[in-house]
């Protein structure tokens, strides 16, 4: 007696599964949309001894979710990180996957591009060189520059071996001195435009005398 029941319509109790099936389908995947973003590139545990010189910046991921989660996502919310525990010196690849992608776990990830990256690492170096003060222009006529000194001489730098070892000293910015007709004291930058050298002040005081030869 039972059989009989669950066998009858059976096409029609086929039919509605389908239906159903269909239908649900249909509400998760309507109101959905895709959106493909630059995010940044982050690196974990770089090794201390160890200098990043030459690295992606950013990577491109498309992501599919719901379309008011999708408008109302923050750049903030979604990064991708490199580990880099471990890691040597010279030329290394990585390969980025949804492991690497932190973002909303509602959100889907379709596609990462690159999904291999390169990056090269190197010996990290501390120096400590000379600060040349440099010194544009001419005093006022009649006046001529007696003495140049800079506070504090030296200063600690560190960076890549490739570049550190390089560098014996390190300049000011341009000082204008035309025209002047009295001592003068400039605190001055550093000229150190790479971006992977640090050093261990950023000012130094460079002092300016002069002297009248026409008295």
């Amino acid at each position: 007696m039972i059989q009989k029941l669950l066998s009858r319509n059976i096409e029609l109790k086929l039919a509605s599964l389908i239906l159903a099936i269909a239908l649900w389908f249909f509400v998760i995947l309507s109101g959905r949309s895709e959106i493909t973003l630059n995010i940044p590139i982050t690196f974990q545990n770089l090794p201390s001894e160890l200098e990043i010189i030459d690295s992606p910046q950013t990577v491109s991921i498309s992501i599919e979710g719901q379309k008011r989660i999708i408008k109302n996502l923050k750049q903030n919310e979604v990064s991708s990180y490199i580990d880099l525990e471990g890691a040597k010196a010279g030329r290394s690849f990585f390969t980025l996957s949804k492991d690497n992608i932190e973002m909303p776990k509602t959100l889907i990830i379709t596609n990462i591009d690159p999904e291999t990256v390169s990056l090269k690492l190197e010996i990290q170096m501390k120096k400590t060189v000379s600060v040349k003060p440099y010194v544009v222009g001419l005093p006022e006529k009649g006046y001529v520059i007696m003495d140049i000194t800079v506070e504090p001489e030296e200063i600690d730098i560190e960076g890549p071996k490739s570049i550190i070892a390089k560098i014996r000293s390190v300049k000011t910015e341009p000082i204008d001195i035309s025209g002047i007709n009295n001592n003068l004291k400039y605190k001055a930058n550093l000229d150190l435009k790479n971006s992977t050298i640090r050093k261990n002040i950023n000012k130094v005081d460079v002092n300016i005398a002069v002297k009248n030869i026409e008295q």
